[in-house]
């Protein structure tokens, strides 16, 4: 087996305020990418940089709060566009099932089906074979962001979102304490209330102080998640069907 170091590179953007990622293995020269924004050319040229090729195009959910640019870089590079399998969309793209292992050289991104601020929401946890197969990162989209979990009526009712929400949160926690939390979003965002500027944390760390995770009742989740919810993002309902149905 070769050995090459994990590569990743971390897009924050400002408007609409999101996070994006590159990510895969040097030595075998293949990557992905994760909730792109805007213009395609800056994936490729990251790509191109780090002398791999982008084999998937990942969306998290079908986003409420900016067009994605996931279906036109899959194009533009000639990857999988890749959307949980529960997604509804009248686009084409790969579905992907709880479990399922997205390989990527050395590096493997394992599916964890994680509903609740959509329905169809997606997290990847991230390995690299050639230090341990132990998960070392998870990219969390709008599920699990940095001092808070993401909005959860923006798809179904905010009750039925927060009931999912509720037991995706419990997957997330499960992780071992070191795994990286890189979200989707950060201060700013309309995707949750209490965000942090820092654009990145640990599952130890979220465990102690985000305090929607040091709730044990399910009852009393739903009650924190319904309280204070900020008011949606403007056209939310638009742009999420713009982006189920690809009419951007």
């Amino acid at each position: 087996m070769g050995r090459s170091a994990t590569i990743l590179r971390q897009f924050l953007h400002a408007d609409p305020i999101g996070i994006s990622y590159l990510f895969g293995c040097g030595g075998q020269a293949v990557c992905a990418v994760v909730d792109p924004v805007g213009d395609v050319a800056p994936y490729l040229h990251a790509a191109e940089a780090t002398g791999m090729r982008i084999a998937f195009v990942v969306d998290t959910h079908v986003h409420a709060d900016h067009i994605s640019a996931g279906r036109a870089l899959a194009d533009a590079s000639g990857a999988d566009y890749v959307l949980s399998a529960a997604a509804s969309v009248d686009i084409p793209f790969r579905p992907v099932q709880d479990g399922e292992l997205l390989p990527l050289g050395n590096v493997v991104a394992k599916v964890l089906h994680t509903p609740g601020h959509t329905p169809e929401h997606i997290c990847l946890v991230v390995s690299d074979r050639t230090r341990t197969d132990e998960p070392w990162f998870v990219l969390t989209g709008h599920t699990m962001m940095i001092g808070d979990l993401g909005r959860t009526e923006l798809a179904v009712s905010a009750e039925a979102g927060a009931r999912d929400l509720y037991r995706s949160a419990r997957r997330l926690a499960a992780l071992p304490d070191y795994v990286e939390v890189l979200p989707g979003a950060y201060a700013g965002s309309v995707c949750g209330r209490r965000l942090s500027g820092k654009p990145w944390s640990t599952i130890g760390f979220e465990k102690r102080h985000n305090e929607a995770l040091r709730i044990e009742s399910e009852r009393a989740f739903i009650d924190f998640m319904l309280a204070d919810v900020p008011p949606p993002p403007p056209d939310a309902a638009r742009i999420r069907n713009a982006n189920a149905s690809g009419t951007a």
